[in-house]
């Protein structure tokens, strides 16, 4: 790669005097536009050495790879005369640049809050599935299973009672992490969710059918009454509970000092939060949140399939604003009181919308000439497939436009036929081509008649117009031609750089790296802190921040070491390296080490991406099925041509 010339070209795409600021990460330029209309889209689409190019958080980001990149950057800055900034330099700048937003504030709150508690919801709503599979009539044959085979009886009634746990004690749940997310300590705030659902009250879904017999018990305190209700299944008014108990304590933390604050902080903090719960924050958000639920439930039913067909015509521009940040509190609140709502028709119609882009996106793939769009497409297409959009949605289908149209009257028609049959979910789970696992049982079938259904209208409808509009569509390679060399690969098994839990590339959620656009390989979520060669080679890359490392095996490969995502913003607090560019290492040498802990407290996602940024190279690079993995230990198989050398291009 002539770093020169690349730097030329994307100063000719995007303008010379159209960058504000400019930084770079292990991958990709990250640069603040100006004005984004003035980039010359397709030269960047076109150029060999850009590997992708997209927007995120107020940053332009070209993706050029690593051992490139950072030469591309110091000739872009040397040919514009920008000071050279920092990763957090560029969020500053971005930040800067936008507009306040109150609402997108507050999504980002609750996603926050909801988002590490989904997997508890997710596997309690997939029992209650299991659980209405063995105990519903009329699903396998007239009587249910437990009914045929008695002897299951038990373990359908265990799986139950597993099943209800996450829901019953949601306040628990749901305590910890939003008092966690408004500053104060979590487990002060789990305390205040066991404090809401003790057994001693009267259950939470109980309480209006209570009330209304007359049956209330009441606590007298100097004459007031205040009634002995439980809030179970109840969201909001444990929200409103979190940043009241974690208000009040970091109040108390700032006017107590020494010992007095360790001893008395935290029972000021529960005693004066218990008695607002119980006397006026609870009474009144619980009504609101009834109100809320009756009033989706209302909505639901009023307008049947004809407002679950734009509801679906709707949703994949609602995930472009964001605003579906906000559905898993409602969904929670939905799936928390199903006995009276029947489920969420929430997670229908996201399933609907997600196969629907999925399938625009794949009708591009078969449709186009592009090798690179193909590349793009197969990937971000499966991808929205199993339920994340974000590479086929922003990568692929608004890009193109007609894909993402389709693919939204597809969701419309579908959502309206789930409508027509009242499908509604019983759980959370992934909004795609599986979905049905989260369906009530005698919906299944409806389920999937819809998804194939979305399938179909957004695919056929995308392939035809993209046939009579792109035509010859193959890549254009406007920049010089390389220069032709030999590169040899051989066979070759990369090992575990750390030790952890082995996922997908695809299921990083960084659409560089899930889409595979740097190449393929393997993701581990780490369980310790120290990184460690995985193959026998030569450092390439290394970077001040020590969140990344290139190597050169001895056989061929080109691995890229990514330790977390985003981290380079933490310009090496948390990181040490015990390598440099150029050292020969062995395999399980000592790279350096990351603080797992200390990143997850910062809010950073610690998994670690091991990519083979030669992929082209190979004829087949596989990450081996493994799921928990130590350092060292085999991960990817790579293999080369029947050829034992290839020949490629000079990189």
């Amino acid at each position: 790669m002539n770093h020169q010339e690349v730097a030329d070209r994307v100063l000719n795409a995007i303008g010379k005097n159209n960058i504000q600021a400019a930084a770079h990460c292990a991958t990709r330029l990250r640069l603040v536009i100006k004005d984004e209309s003035k980039i010359d889209q397709q030269a960047l689409d076109d150029d060999a050495d850009v590997k992708g190019t997209f927007e995120t958080n107020g940053q332009y980001q070209i993706i050029i790879g690593p051992g490139d990149v950072d030469k591309v950057y110091d000739a872009l800055i040397a040919k514009t005369g920008l000071k050279e900034a920092t990763p957090d330099d560029i969020k500053a700048v971005a930040a800067a640049g936008q507009k306040k937003n109150p609402l997108m504030d507050f999504l980002k709150v609750l996603s926050d809050i909801f988002i590490p508690i989904v997997p508890a919801l997710v596997a309690g709503g997939l029992l209650m599935a299991l659980n209405n599979v063995l105990t519903a009539e009329h699903l396998f044959m007239a009587k249910s299973v437990v009914e045929v085979y008695p002897g299951l009886k038990g373990i359908a009634e265990m799986i139950n009672a597993m099943a209800s746990a996450p829901f019953t004690f949601l306040p628990i749940l749901l305590g910890f992490s939003a008092t966690k997310r408004f500053g104060g300590n979590p487990y002060l705030g789990a305390t205040m969710g066991m404090i809401m659902v003790l057994p001693s009250l009267v259950n939470g879904y109980s309480v209006a059918t209570t009330m209304a017999a007359g049956k209330m018990v009441y606590w007298n305190v100097f004459g007031l009454h205040v009634a002995q209700a439980g809030y179970q299944g109840q969201v909001l008014p444990v929200l409103a509970v979190a940043y009241i108990l974690a208000t009040l304590e970091k109040f108390f933390h700032k006017h107590i000092k020494g010992a007095f604050d360790f001893t008395f902080t935290p029972m000021f903090a529960i005693v004066i939060t218990g008695f607002l719960t119980f006397t006026i924050v609870g009474p009144f958000l619980r009504t609101v949140s009834d109100a809320l639920t009756n009033g989706l439930v209302g909505l639901y039913n009023t307008t049947g399939w004809i407002g679950m067909g734009i509801f679906g015509l709707l949703y994949s521009a609602i995930v472009i604003t964001g605003l579906h940040q906000t559905f898993p509190a409602i969904e929670t609140q939905l799936l928390a009181n199903v006995a009276k709502t029947g489920g969420s028709f929430i997670f229908p119609v996201a399933s609907m919308a997600n196969i629907g882009q999925g399938a625009a996106t794949l009708a591009i793939f078969f449709a186009t000439k592009s090798q690179k769009q193909k590349a793009l497409t197969s990937s971000a297409g499966v991808s929205a497939l199993l339920g994340i959009t974000e590479p086929a949605i922003f990568g692929v289908n608004l890009k193109m436009k007609f894909p993402f149209v389709f693919a939204a009257i597809a969701s419309g028609i579908a959502s309206a036929f789930l409508g027509l049959f009242h499908v509604l979910s019983v759980a959370m789970g992934p909004a795609s081509v599986i979905g049905f696992i989260s369906i009530a049982s005698k919906s299944i079938p409806a389920f999937m008649l819809s998804a194939v259904i979305s399938f179909v209208v957004a695919f056929i409808p995308t392939f035809i117009y993209a046939k009579r509009t792109l035509g010859d569509d193959r890549d254009q390679v406007k920049s010089p031609a390389p220069t032709s060399t030999v590169i040899n690969v051989n066979d070759e098994i990369i090992s575990a750089p750390v030790t952890g839990t082995s996922e997908s590339l695809k299921q990083v959620n960084d659409q560089v790296f899930s889409s595979e656009i740097m190449g393929k390989g393997a993701a581990i979520v780490p369980s310790a802190d120290q990184v460690v060669a995985p193959a026998d080679g030569v450092i390439t890359v290394t970077y001040d921040s020590h969140h990344a490392y290139g190597i050169k095996t001895t056989a061929g490969a080109e691995i890229l070491i990514h330790l977390g995502l985003d981290t380079v913003n933490l310009n090496g607090e948390h990181f040490t390296t015990n390598v440099q560019k150029g050292d020969t290492v062995h395999q399980g040498d000592l790279l350096g080490t990351f603080d797992v802990a200390a990143l997850k407290a910062a809010n950073y996602d610690p998994t670690v991406m091991l990519v083979v940024t030669n992929t082209a190279n190979y004829a087949n690079v596989e990450r081996l099925k493994v799921t928990n993995v130590q350092a060292g230990e085999q991960l990817v198989a790579l293999t080369a041509p029947a050829a034992s050398s290839v020949a490629a291009t000079t990189v």
